[in-house]
């Protein structure tokens, strides 16, 4: 009975040991609503076809909503979101079924004991660009016109590599594709890429990303090469400097070594000027002359200049309201205002964005 009872006593021991080391699930969630008006009052409420999100105009929406769960006990790791809103109908339209809905989807083992070496593969938020889809985590409101043409998200395998204290991070990718969590028809041929991101300081991120792939299918296939880099510099506590710069090449055929090129430099300054309030400006230039990402068919193609000058409340941490006012200003009339083409699209955009 002795021994019994002993032995209760360690399995006991050891089940509660279990239990408080057991990492739990964090579940946590993201909230965005916006009202945009647009100034050439599009009649089917639909913003430019290269604006992807806060893209509806003159109506209150959700631009992006999830639901997120991450499991995490140091040697695997795992997430999982499910989203809504107009930025999920409008970059995932080409994806079947559910697909659509998927946010994130991805697990990962950690492949070192000693080193912060791992592997993770199903679907992530994208390795390119400073702005992602969660408008909280950016400077200004809406995305420049280089995030909003290059992936949100992508699927594939992916290895990342860490420094223990922090400051270099590696990561090599195989990808089904640019922006795509299945694989385009008829194209067997897989894309991959690569991001390095150097943080010397707590108050500087420098990063280059790239991306190397096919469009097409195998038959018609041309080459794709695109790169990113940008610098984020806190250079005082209450001002931020973003420097950023993308550059993509394009075979015009697959047999031909003629390429068409895009080029987009981007700046965003931000001020916090009060404890719970901040203001920020982005320019941005973008230049698509043949139509790789942006198609018009006007004689310069798109070449568009972009201004934005954005305003934030934070009531508190996880919550902000937001305004912003932003204008294009093309070459070429390619936006279209009252049945006429015209050079500018102005807009006003309100946000409220909560994190939970």
């Amino acid at each position: 009975m002795k021994k019994l009872i002993t032995l209760i006593t360690t399995l006991t021991a050891s089940i509660t040991a279990f239990a408080q080391d057991e990492p739990k699930v964090k579940f946590s969630g993201y909230l965005e609503t916006y009202y945009g008006y647009d100034f050439n009052k599009p009649s089917d409420h639909n913003r430019p076809g290269f604006i992807y999100s806060h893209n509806r105009a003159n109506e209150v929406n959700l631009n992006l909503g999830f639901i997120k769960a991450a499991y995490d006990n140091g040697n695997i790791r795992a997430n999982v979101a499910l989203m809504a809103g107009t930025y999920t109908n409008a970059n995932l339209a080409a994806e079947p079924g559910v697909l659509k809905n998927i946010f994130e989807a991805n697990a990962g083992v950690k492949l070192s004991k000693s080193q912060n070496l791992w592997i993770d593969a199903g679907i992530f938020s994208s390795h390119i660009g400073f702005e992602s889809a969660i408008s909280k985590d950016c400077w200004v409101l809406t995305r420049n016109i280089a995030s909003e043409n290059t992936p949100y998200y992508e699927s594939g395998a992916k290895v990342t590599y860490s420094t223990n204290d922090g400051k270099l991070t590696a990561t090599l990718l195989y990808l089904n594709g640019w922006q795509r969590i299945t694989r385009q028809n008829g194209n067997d041929k897989p894309a991959g890429g690569l991001q390095l991101t150097w943080k010397p300081s707590a108050k500087i991120t420098v990063n280059y990303s790239n991306y190397l792939g096919s469009e097409g299918a195998d038959s018609v296939r041309v080459n794709r090469f695109y790169h990113n880099i940008y610098g984020i510099f806190q250079v005082t506590d209450k001002f931020g400097l973003t420097l950023g710069v993308d550059y993509g090449t394009q075979q015009k055929s697959k047999e031909g070594n003629l390429k068409n090129k895009v080029f987009s430099p981007v700046a965003i300054a931000q001020y916090k000027f009060a404890e719970k309030w901040a203001v920020a400006g982005r320019f941005e230039y973008y230049e698509d002359k043949n139509g790789v990402f942006i198609a018009t068919g006007t004689p310069n193609g798109f070449k568009t200049k972009g201004y934005s000058l954005n305003v934030d409340y934070a009531p508190i941490p996880n919550a902000v309201i937001r305004l912003e006012g932003k204008t294009y200003d093309s070459r070429d009339k390619i936006f279209t205002r009252a049945n006429s083409t015209v050079n500018a699209s102005t807009t006003l955009t309100a946000g409220i964005a909560v994190a939970f």
